[in-house]
């Protein structure tokens, strides 16, 4: 069996043959006490950023009847997709899968299996190793909820995600972490600009195209009913992510160091691109505007921020506070896609902006770390942009079915009556503010 973890040295996710089973501690293998106490704080603030910062971004952006029912939708999803790991994905993601090895893991980690508080992962607890990455299972999903608020059924909320899970993050958590046919082809994911960002971008869009726009869109398109709400939880997002990138090193060293810095610079760029590109336009930078060019200028960086230097985030920031700002407009006035809170269009976009360009400034003559032996900058580009597609055409495709699937059986979206009553009360009984 292979011992699954990151490679630290270039931030590379692959699969180290050592000869023992996950979690197997080997004599030369060592728990560092650093390196643990770091992966554990990465893994709360990764899960701050879910619960509850994600939930409070959307949750400000939306109409105030709906602003519960967005929050329901994060920790919920939350609490299926940490069951869900526990079953069955984490296995699927990082167990040996055998003669199926590049397709997908094995179940012999179902339930942690065989994994006890001596159980290693590299320098860390395999515990630690597995709650961390239970956050990003957690994280991803939630993301996919800016695609259809005010308008879907909390039930079909809950069967997707599960599904999605199962069916999309698994398998594609393998091909890239877990050693699969993307590890092997030499795929530089450092932190999810594919796992995470990727999925949940594609996934958006074609879950906006079957759910349908929102009552009255594109003409009566609201602004965001608590701008405060949305800042709050953006801020939270930008602290959170630290341990989303920073962490993906899985220890306490340099590398950890570097991702944790080109994470805020390309973050401050983008951000100030895109309240740049306001002003040009409308004469006015929005609050709205500057922390979405934030959380492009993160997700952007996700994948790249173990191989580049501060030259490779400037850049990337720069790029991604342009083509992101224009996506969203892009998407929705000109493709009349209701995708409600710019998932594609930010994280997407964003993702494979990252993804791409890592191949360029990983090397060396820009402040990178360097590609492996023997690879070009062309050759890598290519080798990045088949994971892009491999892993977006298996996103959307599931995510078709999925949402057919259930529009057939339980529903996929509430009444026009329930949609101009606001979610908040219709599906929970409950109003976000009571003013009388």
């Amino acid at each position: 069996m292979k011992h699954i973890r990151r490679l630290s040295a270039f931030g590379l996710t692959a699969a180290v043959a050592f000869g023992s089973g996950i979690g197997e501690a080997r004599a030369e293998d060592a728990m560092s006490s650093g390196d643990t106490a770091w992966i554990l704080t990465a893994t709360a603030l990764v899960l701050f950023m879910t619960l509850p910062g994600l939930a409070l971004f959307y949750g400000g952006l939306v109409r105030a009847r709906n602003v519960l029912s967005v929050l329901m939708h994060c920790f919920a999803i939350a609490c299926i997709a940490s069951v869900a790991w526990l079953v069955i994905v984490y296995s699927m993601a990082f167990d040996d899968g055998g003669a199926h090895q590049a397709w997908i893991g094995g179940l012999g980690k179902s339930f942690l299996a065989g994994v006890g508080t001596d159980s290693l992962s590299g320098s860390i607890p395999e515990t630690v190793f597995f709650m961390f990455q239970m956050t990003f299972a957690i994280i991803t999903p939630a993301l996919i909820v800016g695609a259809y608020p005010e308008r879907i059924r909390f039930g079909a909320v809950c069967a997707f995600s599960l599904f999605w899970l199962v069916l999309v993050y698994g398998p594609a958590c393998h091909w890239i972490w877990g050693g699969g046919w993307l590890a092997e082809m030499g795929v530089m994911d450092f932190a999810g600009g594919i796992v995470v960002h990727v999925t949940a971008g594609v996934s958006a869009l074609v879950l906006s195209i079957v759910l349908g726009p929102r009552r009255g869109f594109p003409q009566e398109i609201r602004p965001p009913h608590s701008p405060g709400m949305v800042v709050t939880g953006a801020a939270m997002l930008w602290v959170g992510w630290f341990g989303f990138n920073a962490g993906s090193a899985l220890a306490a060293d340099g590398n950890a160091g570097m991702a944790m810095t080109v994470t805020h610079i390309s973050a401050a760029i983008a951000s100030l691109v895109w309240a740049f590109l306001e002003y040009l336009r409308f004469g006015k930078a929005s609050v709205i505007g500057i922390v979405t060019g934030m959380v492009a200028g993160l997700a952007s960086i996700t994948p790249a921020s173990g191989f580049v230097g501060p030259m490779g985030a400037v850049v990337i920031g720069v790029v991604s506070g342009v083509v992101c700002q224009y996506f969203t407009t892009w998407i929705k006035f000109r493709f009349k896609i209701d995708d409600s809170l710019d998932v594609f269009a930010v994280h997407g976009v964003g993702g494979i902006i990252g993804t791409l360009l890592v191949a360029v400034f990983a090397a060396p003559g820009f402040g990178g770390l360097g590609l492996a032996d023997g690879v070009s900058i062309g050759g890598q580009i290519q080798v990045q942009a088949t994971g892009i597609l491999a892993v977006a055409a298996w996103s959307g495709v599931i995510t078709w079915l999925l949402a057919q699937l259930i529009a057939r059986t339980i529903g996929l979206r509430v009444s026009e009556e329930s949609e101009i009553e606001g979610l908040d009360i219709i599906a929970h009984g409950e109003r976000g503010y009571d003013l009388t």
